[in-house]
């Protein structure tokens, strides 16, 4: 059965608009991954470590067969195939790939939580989230639209960009 996936992509070191593009082509290669949609790109401030380049970030929407593990693997292999080192944590990277929401699934093992357990405290997440569609509710039964007005946007900039990438 073909579950809806919502992935969020970003990155701020290297050709980061190249990677982006090529993670989506990537993912969209997979025999059981097909995209199916593909939010604006925004430019945001670093969270956590805030000593670096600011970050491009966007959310896809995907269909796929795969089990929430198998598709954490695959993203994965993306990541690390498209230079991605975790040398610390809220560090600059080359491309970065979570997968935020899987279905309807709730999902907390020590390697993968669904929904993603930042996914509320990030603008950069939850304005390309409603873009995708605006009437999500995640499985806790919280709307995207209501996440978004309780933000302090003001301690995370988010700003929509047009990378001259038409593929990304």
């Amino acid at each position: 059965m073909k579950e809806r996936v919502y992935l969020g992509l970003g990155g701020n070191v290297g050709p980061v608009k190249e990677n982006l593009a090529r993670a989506i082509q990537l993912l969209d290669e997979h025999p059981e991954i097909e995209v199916v949609g593909r939010s604006k790109w925004y430019l945001s401030s670093p969270v956590g470590k805030e000593d670096q380049p600011w970050f491009i970030n966007g959310v896809i929407e995907i269909y796929t067969t795969l089990k929430p593990e198998q598709l954490l693997k695959v993203v994965n292999e993306i990541e690390q195939k498209l230079g991605r080192q975790r040398r610390e944590r809220w560090g600059p990277r080359t491309v970065d790939i979570d997968i935020l929401l899987f279905g309807d699934q709730i999902i907390n093992t020590e390697d993968l939580v669904i929904p993603h357990p930042r996914l509320k405290e990030r603008s950069f997440v939850l304005v390309p989230l409603r873009e995708l569609n605006s009437r999500l509710t995640l499985p806790t039964g919280e709307q995207v639209e209501e996440l978004i007005e309780k933000l302090e946007f003001s301690e995370q900039q988010v700003l929509p960009i047009n990378l001259k990438h038409d593929k990304i």
